[in-house]
């Protein structure tokens, strides 16, 4: 199994900026991607960003030049830096973690709330 802790989300105003981060622990698989996602109330989860165990990225379009996605992989950690942050990036962000080897191994972190209000 693997665990995945998520940390970093809060309350920010527009234009702000928060960063995330996600933990993963326990049997960690040798290639894996990690990714974040978000949900907002009453819609669906959607892709934020990905990054594979090469270092390659993928972003959704609506957060191009605004987030940025990173991971450590000494620290099984993958990051979400957040930038010029809008009132319609509201939601519950969940961390994804995949292996790149075994489609069915798939966990998913229990999310923490981005808010962006004034």
């Amino acid at each position: 199994q693997v665990q995945l802790v998520e940390s970093g989300g809060g309350l920010v105003q527009p234009g702000g900026s928060l960063g995330l981060s996600c933990a993963a622990s326990g049997r960690i698989f040798s290639r894996y991607r990690m990714g974040w996602y978000r949900q907002a109330p009453g819609k669906q989860r959607e892709l934020v960003a990905t990054i594979t165990s090469g270092g390659s990225t993928n972003y959704a379009d609506f957060v191009k030049g605004r987030f940025t996605i990173s991971r450590d992989n000494a620290k099984n950690t993958v990051y979400l830096q957040t930038n010029s942050l809008k009132p319609e990036d509201t939601a519950v962000y969940y961390c994804k973690v995949e292996s790149e080897v075994f489609a069915h191994l798939v966990y998913w972190g229990q999310g923490t709330q981005v808010t962006v209000s004034s």
